[in-house]
């Protein structure tokens, strides 16, 4: 098992006028191996969860488990774990400072004491892992486009080899296909590496299409933790909590209301397909 926590309380500005509990009692088990979504309104909680899984935030009170050790142990390597636990921010900026792309991507490994040829090939992996070209490697970081700096944002934290990887909002300010592409090589690295990857997300299209556990936040809470299926089963719940399904689950639930014998628990535009098919196939059956 990766990461367990429980019962984890944050509160921001404890003790003042601004004082505000953004987590309560949170319990969960973030097992090896899994793509997971998390998704929530602004404000429930969601980016502060993820911040306490690398100890960038330590919790109020409650414990956040790696790999069976309590992280918030005297002596406990957190340089260490921040190496196997990566994160990405929303804003890929935050995280590119160097001069040129390769040098920032060799910045983690180096940074971990690393000798020079092993940080080096540990950057060229990294970046062709995150479908980097070639030519870019000696650009500013600021030079490159969003969804590039997206990727060299991502190769930077690969190349300090994680065990999980967390991405915060990767494709917020993204086109349609830079999104795509985005998600696509996030997908290809959990298959080809086996790392478990924690996705924040607000797009649902996204969270159905990619990952196989929704975690959903609100109100610094966990509302739900299941299957994307039986997540975006509770759509009206959803809704009152200022979320929603994807697109393709309402027309499935439209198509049923109507009269179509579809299933409504679908989520993502091939499953719906499938469905309409068949449907339509044994409407075409002689009788």
């Amino acid at each position: 098992m990766a990461i367990k926590i429980e019962h984890l309380n944050y509160i921001y500005s404890e003790g003042n006028a601004f004082e505000r509990q953004a987590l309560k009692d949170i319990c969960l088990d973030i097992l090896d191996g899994q793509f997971i979504g998390v998704i929530g309104h602004t404000g429930s909680g969601k980016s502060t969860l993820i911040q306490h899984l690398n100890g960038l935030v330590k919790a109020t009170s409650g414990t956040v488990y790696y790999n069976g050790e309590n992280i918030y142990a005297e002596g406990y390597p957190m340089k260490s774990l921040r190496s196997k636990v990566g994160l990405v921010f929303q804003y890929p900026e935050y995280q590119l400072f160097e001069t040129d792309v390769f040098t920032d991507v060799c910045f983690g490994p180096k940074n971990l004491g690393l000798p020079k040829e092993e940080v080096e090939a540990r950057a060229y992996e990294a970046l062709r892992l995150v479908g980097l070209k070639e030519k870019y490697y000696k650009m500013s970081p600021f030079e490159l486009s969003g969804g590039q700096k997206r990727r060299a944002a991502i190769a930077g934290i690969l190349a300090m080899k994680p065990e999980v990887l967390v991405l915060d909002e990767p494709t917020a300010g993204l086109d349609p296909k830079g999104r795509d592409d985005i998600l696509d090589q996030v997908a290809a690295l959990h298959e080809e590496k086996k790392i478990t990857v924690i996705l924040v997300s607000h797009s649902m299209e996204d969270v159905a299409r990619y990952v196989e556990r929704i975690i959903v936040m609100n109100r610094g809470k966990v509302m739900y933790d299941d299957t994307p299926r039986r997540v975006f089963s509770h759509y009206k719940e959803l809704e009152s909590v200022g979320l929603a399904a994807p697109q393709v689950t309402y027309l499935m639930q439209e198509l049923h209301r109507k009269g179509w014998p579809v299933e409504t628990d679908v989520t993502t535009v091939e499953e719906a397909a499938e469905e309409i098919f068949q449907f339509c196939g044994c409407m075409s059956e002689p009788v």
